[in-house]
């Protein structure tokens, strides 16, 4: 079982930036493709961005393009999400999602909440 932990989420301004992360203790984390999606109150979680597991390749949602940048540190075990220029549409909880490299089994954490207030 692969654990996911997501933090840094929070209450911010419109205009402002917040840093998620998604940290795990799996040794084999360097193998997965990880992707972070979003869940706003009534409506259906959505894809956000990926990264592969290298953190060569990424992807972003249309709506989040030019705005968040997905990245990860295989040393630590952690993906990052850096939210800027945030929009109050952007308020949802966020969730880390890590696919298994032969499995192709998913694991999610727990999600972490970010406000954006106009």
């Amino acid at each position: 079982q692969v654990h996911l932990v997501e933090s840094g989420g929070g209450l911010v301004q419109a205009g402002g930036s917040l840093r998620l992360s998604c940290a795990t203790s799996e040794r084999t984390f360097k193998y997965f493709a990880v992707g972070w999606f979003r869940q706003a109150p009534g409506q259906d979680r959505e894809f956000v961005a990926g990264v592969d597991y290298s953190g060569t390749d990424t992807a972003y949602a249309d709506s989040v393009t030019g705005r968040f940048t997905i990245s990860r540190d295989n040393a630590k075990k952690t993906v990052y999400l850096q939210m800027a220029s945030l929009r109050p549409e952007d308020t949802a909880v966020y969730y880390c999602n890590a696919l298994g490299p032969l499995t192709h089994r998913e694991y999610w954490g727990q999600g972490t909440q970010v406000t954006v207030s106009s």
